[in-house]
């Protein structure tokens, strides 16, 4: 398998976290971001929505972060990221969406460099706007992981959700978005970023980070 990411994208970022959690060896050919590599004519064929991550597996290139983590999960079932339980199937896709769907939309590149060189902010309106997003679903979950009872993890190991969490909240903390009032948050966090396969996903961990 051959991962074609960006070392602080947090789609490339999530689906690092599952290839290691899961133990799956792969390749890392990065694409630079910042200087469009994404748009170019070579990239776009093999990929039409121009972004990454990309992960090219089984003879096919496979875009959409989300969907390859699913398809990861059903195509080597061991070390699963999603629990047998359907309840708790339920649960976790439940967070991992709220986090997926609600935050990656308004806060990706694109997204603050349309708002910067189109629309006119300055940074601090466009940090204004990351934090008024990010409070508006991290709050939400917070009080769903207090009504489950959460400890170091969602259930018993990490799985699909902390997957999605751990890159927003390497987000969150870039643009100083107060974590005080999370705490069942903060505690996953810590236990994740304890492990080894969260300290090699890890964007600083990255050969394009240097």
């Amino acid at each position: 398998m051959k991962l074609y990411g960006y070392w602080r994208s947090s789609t490339s970022y999530r689906l690092r976290c599952a290839l290691e959690l899961k133990g799956l060896a792969y390749e890392q050919d990065p694409v630079n971001l910042l200087e469009g590599a994404q748009k170019s004519a070579a990239f776009a064929s093999r990929n039409p929505f121009a972004t990454v991550p990309m992960l090219e597996a089984d003879g096919r290139d496979r875009a959409q972060s989300m969907a390859i983590i699913e398809w990861l999960d059903e195509r080597y079932p061991d070390m699963p990221l999603l629990p047998a339980d359907i309840e708790q199937r339920y649960t976790a896709r439940e967070l991992t969406y709220a986090i997926a769907t609600e935050l990656h939309a308004p806060l990706n590149l694109p997204v603050l460099k349309y708002l910067k060189n189109e629309l006119g902010h300055d940074q601090q309106a466009v940090d204004i706007w990351y934090r008024h997003w990010l409070a508006k679903t991290l709050h939400p979950v917070e009080k769903r992981l207090a009504q489950l009872g959460t400890r170091d993890f969602l259930f018993d190991a990490p799985g699909l959700f902390e997957t999605v969490l751990i890159p927003q909240l390497y987000n969150a903390r870039r643009f100083n978005f107060d974590l005080s009032e999370c705490p069942h948050i903060i505690r996953i966090e810590s236990a994740c970023n304890a492990l080894p396969a969260f300290h090699r996903a890890h964007p600083d961990q990255q050969a394009d980070a240097h």
